[in-house]
């Protein structure tokens, strides 16, 4: 695999002001952590706003989207440094096909991934997908099985095309309270994290990915309720690397498990003091008792007499 050409930050000066001095505000605080590189995997079904969004954090159109056009089937890492940061964002093809996780695609990924390690997660599905269902499970499960349940500690939700009227009168608030709430519990069965584990442990971010987006005054693309998305977007991506937690390393003992051969090693001693003491004892005790019930044979007791 060739290397990854890493170039100049340019799309960030595409911003409006406002926005610049907010991102520039926030990598600073980064570095003063000793965070000069970040590197973000993006994740989730097709058709979610993946790509676009991508787009949007780099201020540059990085990935080709469009309504007719099908995803890539490969992972894509983009590369931007700006004084002295530099930021990865990997995109990544939908993980399902036919109605089903796409394990091709997953395999994939990982190998992609290999010897690079993950800061942070964002899981992407859409605010306006009003209900969820097995299959949502099914693809949390899967990333899970892929990377270990620690990878949502570096993870957050983010829900696209947020600027939405909410149906049956709903505020904006309340539905998004709901949907949140209905796409944090499928990531807790999916990842089967305790439900006490996972009390505000994951974030939930609203994307409008739309060039039809609202902008306030500043001229910052705003949510319904008015917050700038993209600055709160880096926020919260800022706020899950200064958790406390470790980013995932991705190395061939993550990607195929562990190696069946070595954990039959560590249970051989087991397994021979079992046959010692439940097996080859029990025959040995079996042959010294039927050695001693045994009765005399007829030849000897004939040449006795």
């Amino acid at each position: 695999m060739a290397s990854q050409i890493t170039r100049e930050w340019a799309g960030i000066q595409q911003f409006p002001p406002a926005t610049q001095t907010k991102m520039l505000e926030l990598l600073g605080k980064l570095k003063q952590e000793n965070v000069n590189t970040l590197t973000i995997l993006v994740m989730g079904k097709g058709g979610v706003g993946k790509s676009s969004t991508v787009n949007s954090i780099i201020g540059e159109r990085v990935m080709a989207v469009s309504a007719f056009q099908s995803e890539g089937p490969r992972p894509v890492m983009v590369s931007r440094s700006r004084a002295g940061f530099t930021l990865n964002i990997i995109d990544t093809p939908g993980l399902v096909e036919g109605g089903y996780v796409n394990d091709q695609a997953l395999e994939i990924i990982k190998r992609f991934l290999l010897n690079k390690t993950i800061d942070v997660l964002l899981y992407v599905d859409r605010l306006d997908a009003y209900r969820v269902d097995n299959l949502d499970r099914q693809v949390v499960k899967a990333i899970t099985d892929s990377f270990g349940k620690e990878i949502w500690r570096r993870g957050l939700v983010v829900l696209t095309h947020a600027q939405l009227s909410p149906p049956d009168g709903l505020s904006f608030e309340d539905f998004f309270s709901r949907r949140s709430e209905a796409i944090l519990k499928v990531v807790r069965l999916g990842a089967r994290i305790k439900k006490q584990d996972m009390q505000g442990s994951v974030p939930v971010v609203l994307v409008e990915n739309s060039g039809r987006c609202n902008k306030n005054d500043c001229d910052e693309k705003i949510l319904p309720n008015g917050t700038p998305w993209i600055p709160n977007l880096v926020k919260t991506i800022a706020d899950v690397v200064s958790n406390g937690s470790k980013g995932i390393l991705v190395d061939k003992k993550l990607i195929e498990g562990p190696n069946p051969n070595e954990r039959g090693k560590l249970l051989i001693p087991f397994i021979l003091a079992f046959q010692y003491f439940f097996v080859v004892k029990r025959i040995q005790r079996w042959i010294k008792d039927d050695i001693a019930k045994e009765s005399r044979p007829a030849w000897e007791e004939q040449d006795a007499g």
